[in-house]
C-alpha cells in the first residue's frame, strides 16, 4: 500500500473532531492502514456517513463517540462507555479545534473566548487526561496534537486563537517532558493554510468570504496534514517526531503568502 513502517502493536486510534476537515482525513488515512477507529465529533449524521464509508471501502472497525470536547463529563462518560475491546487506545489525535471571527482582542466577545479556549485548550487537556494513563499502563501509545502555525506568532485579528495554539505547543512540550521516562511519544503538528471548513466557521457560515482566503494559491488539504500525522505515527519506536510545521509552498509565515492573481 505504501512505504510506511507500521508498528503493528498500534491498533486503535481515537480522533476528535472527525466529522470534517483534518480529522475526517486522518480517519480515512488510518482506516487505509487497518487501524480500528474511534471517531468523535458533534455532528452525528456526518459521523454516521464517515463510518459507512470507512466500513464499506476499507473494512474498518469503527465506533462513534458523539460529544463536544468542551463537555468534560460527557467526554468521561463516552470514554467509559467503550467496550473493553476498544479501551486500549494506542493513538490519540487531538484534532478538535476552531476559530471565531477576526476581531481585535479588546473587541472580541467573551463568549467567543470561552468557545475557543474550551475547545482548543481544555478539550486537549480533557482527552489527554482520560486516555494517556491507559497508554502508560500498557507501555505504548502516541499523542498527536493538531496545533497551528498561529501558535508561533500572533497575527491581526487572531490573538485569542493564536494564544490557544501557543498553549497547544506548551501542552505538547510539557506532556513530552512528563512522558520522557515512558515509551510514549508526543507530536505537535502545526499546519499553515489548510482549505477545510476552518474559515467557514471563522466567518460564521459565510462561504463566499471564506473562499477568498484561499483564492490565488494552492492551500494544503486535510489529506496533506493526515499524511504528516501518519508519518509521525509510523516512525520507528525510538524516533519521536516532536513537532512539524507544514505549509503550502506559497506560504512562508502565518502572514507572508504569495497570492498569484
Amino acid at each position: 500500500m505504501n512505504n510506511y513502517r507500521m508498528d503493528m502493536e498500534l491498533k486503535t486510534v481515537l480522533v476528535t473532531g472527525a466529522a470534517s476537515g483534518i480529522g475526517e482525513a486522518c480517519a480515512i488515512r488510518f482506516a487505509r492502514e487497518g487501524f480500528s477507529l474511534i471517531l468523535n465529533g458533534r455532528n452525528l449524521s456526518r459521523l454516521d456517513a464517515l463510518k459507512q464509508l470507512l466500513t464499506e471501502k476499507y473494512g474498518a472497525k469503527v465506533v462513534l463517540l458523539p460529544f463536544d470536547v468542551r463537555d468534560g463529563a460527557a467526554a468521561r462518560d463516552a470514554i467509559d462507555s467503550l467496550p473493553d475491546a476498544w479501551k486500549s487506545i494506542d493513538v490519540l489525535i487531538n484534532n478538535a479545534g476552531l476559530v471565531l471571527g477576526l476581531d481585535k482582542e479588546y473587541e472580541t466577545a467573551p463568549d467567543d473566548w470561552d468557545v475557543m479556549i474550551d475547545t482548543n485548550v481544555k478539550g486537549i487537556l480533557t482527552l489527554t487526561r482520560l486516555v494517556t494513563p491507559g497508554m502508560i499502563g500498557r507501555g505504548r501509545g502516541h499523542v498527536i496534537n493538531i496545533g497551528s502555525i498561529a501558535g508561533d506568532a500572533a497575527y491581526a485579528g487572531g490573538s485569542v486563537y493564536c494564544a490557544t495554539k501557543a498553549a497547544v505547543k506548551a501542552l505538547s512540550d510539557g506532556l513530552r517532558i512528563d512522558l520522557v521516562n515512558t515509551p510514549l511519544r508526543v507530536t505537535n503538528v502545526k499546519p499553515g493554510m489548510v482549505e477545510t471548513e476552518f474559515s467557514i466557521t471563522r466567518f460564521r457560515g459565510d462561504k463566499e468570504r471564506a473562499n477568498k482566503v484561499y483564492a490565488g494559491l494552492k492551500p494544503l488539504t486535510g489529506a496533506d496534514v493526515a499524511e504528516v500525522v501518519m508519518f509521525a505515527v509510523s516512525a520507528p519506536p525510538h524516533v519521536q517526531i516532536a513537532e512539524v510545521l507544514v505549509m503550502p509552498t506559497s506560504q512562508a509565515t502565518a502572514t507572508v503568502v504569495n497570492y498569484e492573481l
